[in-house]
């Protein structure tokens, strides 16, 4: 396997050092709009960085892309940037015949009239809108590969296969008790993707309705995080797995709720309430001249590089699905979940949790694809393979996953 990873940032570089310590692949390709960036990503490795390349491309360049991909021979494309490149380096890999993996999907517009009740474009759906062209090309396109969504959504197919006769629901809990210090607010993941999916209308699926949307932030929970992290406040946020769930598993209802603290979501209005969280470019005026800027990539700009913070960091991270419903005629309840915390992640490969445990699940996606375990054509999500290989490949790598009944 030869693979073109584009974006060399925080989870792009954790994948890089993740990756250099598995020898199922023969070359890795590290690109990045920022040529220095993607040699910075390299050299860290030492004595492993023999099987890696830096290349700069502007991932909004599909032919630049697609360039790059047939230059180096590379057989998939794994998409590390934020959301808004998702559509260019998937048509990218398409027209090079190669093989597409993201951890996050084509990004949704809200409903024009009713956004708050219904859905407009979900996410993923352009991309779901050309499974015909990827299964065509015997290609394919493994979409919302990551931690959420990614692992989460194998939880989901494991339960299913495994651990229930029926589902009543099932619903990924993110949460933690991570702390970064010497900041009033140091977003620990990318603050454009942040902003991107808890100010849009929250997606719900019901089995009789199908997919919904809600207020941001709405139906606040208190669910109680696994080994000693405890009761968070969880709210409803807009993710994929409420999209990709149900097109594999039988679930009577999905969701997707977020621990993010009461702070951190009136900090995140404000930022609305101001314009600053858009994305269509305004004049700004400096002693400089004019430029053309998108607020939120001001707001990008001003803020703590998250994949810097790790030093500052303390705490564990969980990522989890939790899945309620029939196992021989019995009621049950189970919390799957994945725990990584920053003191380790740090030590072991110098990447703070966050981006580490996003990083890790592509990687072993890959390895399972390299290796024949998982195969498939046209657009795929997690939940279209069997959750057992990829559990136990994920242990291997020294990040156990955990089973709680509720």
């Amino acid at each position: 396997m030869r693979i073109l990873l584009v974006g060399s940032g925080g989870v792009g570089t954790a994948i890089t050092r993740l990756a250099a310590r598995r020898p199922f692949f023969e070359h890795m390709v590290v690109a990045d709009h920022d040529l220095s960036r993607a040699e910075a990503a390299v050299a860290t490795l030492g004595e492993r960085a023999g099987r890696f390349t830096p290349a700069r491309v502007d991932a909004g360049d599909g032919a630049a892309v697609t360039a790059l991909l047939a230059g180096h021979g590379c057989d998939v494309l794994l998409n590390a940037t934020d959301p808004r490149f998702v559509l260019p380096l998937f048509e990218a890999a398409l027209a090079a015949g190669a093989g597409y993996l993201d951890m996050a999907m084509s990004l949704s517009r809200p409903h024009p009239d009713r956004p708050y009740e219904e859905v407009g474009v979900k996410l993923g759906d352009e991309q779901f809108a050309r499974a015909d062209a990827w299964a065509a090309s015997g290609r394919l396109a493994l979409v919302g590969m990551g931690v959420e969504p990614g692992l989460s959504d194998v939880f989901a197919r494991y339960a299913a296969d495994e651990l229930f006769d029926e589902i009543e629901e099932i619903g990924v809990r993110d949460g933690g008790d991570l702390t970064v210090e010497g900041y009033a607010f140091a977003p620990s993941f990318s603050i454009w993707t942040t902003i991107e999916e808890c100010l849009n209308p929250p997606v719900v699926y019901d089995r009789e309705r199908g997919w919904y949307t809600t207020e941001p932030f709405s139906e606040p929970e208190i669910f109680d995080f696994p080994e000693g992290i405890g009761p968070v406040e969880c709210v409803n946020v807009e993710h994929e797995e409420v999209v990709l769930v149900p097109r594999w598993v039988d679930a009577g209802r999905v969701t997707f709720k977020y621990g993010l603290g009461q702070d951190f979501i009136d900090k995140l209005k404000a930022l609305h309430a101001m314009g600053l969280a858009g994305t269509e470019p305004i004049e700004v005026r400096s002693g400089h001249g004019t430029a053309l800027v998108a607020p939120r990539d001001v707001v990008a700009a001003a803020l703590p590089d998250p994949a810097g913070l790790g030093e500052h960091m303390r705490g564990r991270t969980c990522a989890g699905t939790w899945v309620k419903g029939v196992k021989d005629g019995r009621p049950r309840e189970v919390y799957l979940y994945h725990i990584v915390d920053n003191a380790w992640s740090m030590r072991e490969y110098g990447s703070q949790a966050v981006v580490w445990q996003t990083a890790v699940n592509p990687v072993v996606a890959l390895e399972l694809l390299a290796g024949g375990v998982w195969k498939g054509a046209g657009v795929l999500g997690p939940e279209a393979f069997d959750a057992r290989p990829f559990l136990d490949l994920l242990a291997a790598y020294g990040s156990p996953w955990g089973l709680r009944e509720q």
